[in-house]
């Protein structure tokens, strides 16, 4: 098994992750990330791997990688994709410099998944806005 870890760029959030990621899979099924590089490695990425989704400077979600396959731009040129499990899960945030395309993650070097209790004491009295951005920096 093998991981990648990408930039999700202009992402806020894993919330806003979702979002996109739904408007995506039901625009044009079935949720998938196309990028110009096919792995390599591809096999060991779809025996159990997953993406590392880094936001905002820090890795704070993945999601399983199910397939990756030949795939096509609007242009028609050739790409791959990468189709996902929907379901996100969050990890323990951890600071990552940005970098350009994909890389490779190994489970050991992987962050923990964050394991998500029931909701803080007074955390529906927050803002909204405020909310967000603590449960971003995985605070809530």
């Amino acid at each position: 098994m093998l991981h990648l870890t990408k930039l999700a760029v202009g992402v806020r959030d894993m919330e806003h992750l979702r979002e996109l990621q739904t408007e995506r899979a039901l625009r044009n099924p079935p949720l998938r990330h196309r990028t110009r590089n096919f792995p390599r490695r591809r096999d060991e990425v779809v025996d159990g791997g997953s993406i590392y989704w880094v936001i905002s400077g820090a890795t704070l979600v993945r999601q399983r990688v199910l397939d990756i396959t030949e795939d096509r731009w609007e242009d028609n040129s050739a790409c791959a994709g990468l189709i996902f499990d929907p379901r996100l899960v969050p990890v323990a945030a951890r600071s990552t410099k940005p970098f350009q395309g994909w890389r490779y993650l190994r489970p050991e070097d992987a962050p923990p998944d964050l394991v998500l209790g029931p909701p803080a004491r007074g955390e529906a009295t927050l803002p909204p806005a405020l909310r967000r951005e603590l449960r971003a920096l995985c605070l809530l």
